[in-house]
């Protein structure tokens, strides 16, 4: 029976659900005890922990406390236990590589794969929409989530359970009593005054506002991705129509005519990269490295536009009979192989530009986004053979996290310090360029000779020695770097170019 009430206000009855409504509905109008305890203490410990300056020991600390805390939720809500468990500890892992690598872009690139490993942890949908979307849900969810918490605080109260407010109440009465009882301990002794100032920040206004600003957004992080566990949001993941197909001639003679081209390229990149190099370069006029580096964009941007025309293709191609079937997988395998050899064409020539011009972040980064892109391909011709590949955008992420770890595994700072310390001559341009790497470099830049040596590790050295690290920002590679350089170095008269 209607309510009479809603009645009144909507006379021809209550308005029908909206699209948005319908794909992410509010299931469970309260937070659980578990996410409320859980958002409590990922704020507290985040904002204990969290360095924003720099890569430290903090993140994995505070990313391992809301990991935990989510993966309460996410057990006690049922949802895809395993694969979810398996998207934290990868988060996990990524977040680590900050206790362990300096290298801040680095860092970053890992940090925004781990919130990315989060959403896909809390996100139940397999197309590639509803991925994109996921990434845009936590946040949502955060705003979302604020009724859903208070919900949750007044049903605890209407039951007379407040423990969530009481455990509040007593880390802050621990908080305040620490504080006060330390101060008057750090001012009776001075041994103990210095472990005081190692373990807490100077405490500041800009303290204070740090503390409130990572505390807030790990809490809201935390409630965002327990509410969509609660609430999970189809947007994104809902079934296409039936696509408007076209004839088999219709897209068969474009598909087509592309991979003539290719199979025509192909074949002289087997002959340029792996066979009579001299011929060739006697022909088009350019050394090898010349030549190498002139086609290394352009090959990557075929590779995602051979992509998005594979996704078309597919989308609207008919499928009806098996000829077509056959015909399309025959088409496009053989179009992904192509691919491959092009993207082993690109990985190639940037090798060879390595060798002759030496290595940078943006080389050794686009080599392994090159790498990762030939993996997909080869995911891409596999789920060409099954009938269904929902699993394949997943999937795709997860090799994206095994690339980015193996890039820190890798240590592209020092490897890129290694590849260019023999390079060194009297032109120290390549000298100022190995000074702007991070500490991970400075075994490396140990290496250099006399007067090189000293331009490349000024810099560094100065923020070592100058800018130390609490517990929170604790990494192995600037102790071990402080290790090699435990005092700033002086470059003396030798000629390096700054950036001023």
């Amino acid at each position: 029976m209607l309510n009479p009430a809603l009645m009144r206000l909507h006379p021809l009855g209550p308005p029908s659900p909206t699209l948005f409504q319908r794909l992410w509905p509010e299931r469970v109008p309260a937070a659980t005890t578990a996410a409320l305890v859980g958002g409590l203490v990922t704020a507290i410990v985040a904002a204990a922990s969290v360095p924003l300056d720099r890569p430290g020991l903090g993140w994995p600390i505070a990313g391992l406390v809301m990991l935990v805390s989510l993966g309460v939720v996410l057990w006690t809500g049922g949802i895809g236990r395993v694969e979810a468990t398996a998207w934290c500890v990868a988060a996990l892992a990524l977040l680590s590589v900050g206790a362990f690598r300096a290298a801040g872009w680095l860092f970053f690139l890992c940090l925004m794969a781990a919130f990315g490993c989060v959403a896909l942890a809390v996100g139940r949908g397999r197309r590639v929409p509803a991925l994109l979307m996921a990434v845009l849900n936590v946040p949502l969810a955060g705003f979302r989530s604020l009724p859903w918490v208070s919900a949750g605080l007044s049903r605890l109260k209407g039951r007379g359970n407040n423990s969530v407010l009481r455990l509040a109440a007593s880390a802050g009465l621990g908080v305040l009593l620490l504080v006060v009882f330390g101060a008057l301990f750090a001012s009776a002794d001075v041994a103990f005054e210095r472990i005081v100032d190692q373990v807490l920040p100077e405490l500041s206004a800009a303290t204070v506002a740090r503390w409130i600003f990572v505390g807030t957004v790990s809490a809201w992080l935390l409630f965002g991705a327990a509410y969509l566990v609660d609430s999970p949001s189809s947007v994104g993941d809902q079934e296409p129509g039936a696509p408007r197909t076209v004839r088999r001639v219709e897209w068969l003679v474009p598909v087509g005519a592309l991979l003539l081209m290719f199979v025509a390229f192909v074949a002289v990149q087997l002959t340029v990269l792996y066979g009579d190099r001299e011929y060739v370069m006697e022909t088009v006029g350019l050394t090898f490295a010349e030549y190498a580096r002139k086609g290394f964009w352009q090959l990557l941007v075929v590779t995602l536009l051979t992509l998005v025309v594979m996704a078309v293709t597919v989308r609207k191609a008919p499928r009806v009979t098996v000829a077509d079937r056959v015909l399309l997988r025959v088409v496009l395998g053989l179009l992904a192989a192509c691919t491959l050899v092009i993207v082993g064409s690109a990985v190639k020539r940037m090798d060879v530009y390595e060798e002759a011009y030496g290595y940078t972040r943006l080389r050794v980064f686009v080599t392994a986004f090159e790498l990762w892109l030939g993996a997909l391909f080869v995911l891409v011709m596999i789920g060409g053979l099954a009938r269904r590949a929902r699993w394949l955008p997943r999937v795709a992420v997860a090799l994206w996290v095994v690339t980015l770890l193996g890039l820190a595994g890798l240590n592209p700072d020092r490897f890129i310090a290694a590849g260019n310390v023999e390079r060194v001559t009297a032109n120290n341009a390549d000298v100022w360029y190995l000074s702007t790497l991070s500490a991970d470099a400075v075994p490396e830049l140990q290496k250099l000779p006399p007067g090189a040596r000293e331009c490349a590790l000024s810099e560094i050295s100065r923020d070592l020695y100058y800018d130390r690290d609490d517990w929170r920002g604790w990494n192995l590679a600037r102790e071990h770097a402080r290790d090699v350089a435990p005092r700033p170095v002086d470059y003396g008269d030798y000629p390096c170019y700054r950036r001023y």
